[in-house]
């Protein structure tokens, strides 16, 4: 079977789909991004790309920080929405019934229903093209508690994480393995 080959484009997939919530408890939005990632382990760094026109843009540029929520199947309607509507004409939280939880160490809110949000601060940002990356420090990742197993752990497999591909929202499937399981000896 052979590969077509097609222009050059945004096609690695599948990525995160989350929820970012910028601006402060009072002031507050929700904007939708796939481009995001890990960009390093120590220090714990990520980044979000963002079009400059975007209305959360400005808050997350003015304010330095931002909290990256992930998303699950319960709130893929939500999700989808705090993308395709601007924070300029709605209160994204009133709107999709979602509430505001106070972080540690931003001034931006958490979303209470994302079984995980993760409290970053800006360290630069490089303008790229149609978008800005905002490369940021991670300062806390503040786990619910209803995920976390009699270990201690967190149990990544009971919150029903969803990814974006191609344009579609997609459920996570079931663990095929762990990190090193093709190397380890087998218990005899």
């Amino acid at each position: 079977m052979a590969k077509v080959m097609w222009k050059p484009g945004t096609f690695e997939y599948p990525i995160p789909a989350v929820m970012v919530s910028c601006g402060n408890m009072e002031k507050s939005n929700i904007i939708t991004v796939a481009w995001t990632g890990i960009i390093n382990t120590n220090p714990a760094m990520v980044y979000i790309s963002v079009r400059p026109t975007r209305y959360s843009y400005n808050l997350i540029k003015e304010s330095g920080e931002f909290v990256i929520n992930l998303t699950t199947e319960n709130l893929a309607r939500q999700t989808d929405w705090c993308g395709v509507r601007s924070g300029e004409n709605f209160d994204k939280f009133k709107e999709m019934n979602l509430h505001k939880e106070k972080a540690n160490f931003v001034n931006c809110p958490l979303i209470k229903e994302s079984p995980v949000s993760i409290e970053c601060k800006v360290k630069e940002i490089q303008e790229l093209g149609s978008h800005h990356m905002f490369v940021a420090e991670v300062l806390s990742i503040d786990a619910d508690e209803k995920y976390i197993d009699e270990k201690g752990a967190f149990d990544i497999s009971k919150c029903d994480l969803i990814a974006y591909a191609n344009g579609g929202y997609y459920p996570l499937g079931n663990k095929i393995g762990k990190f090193g399981f093709s190397v380890q000896k087998k218990k005899k």
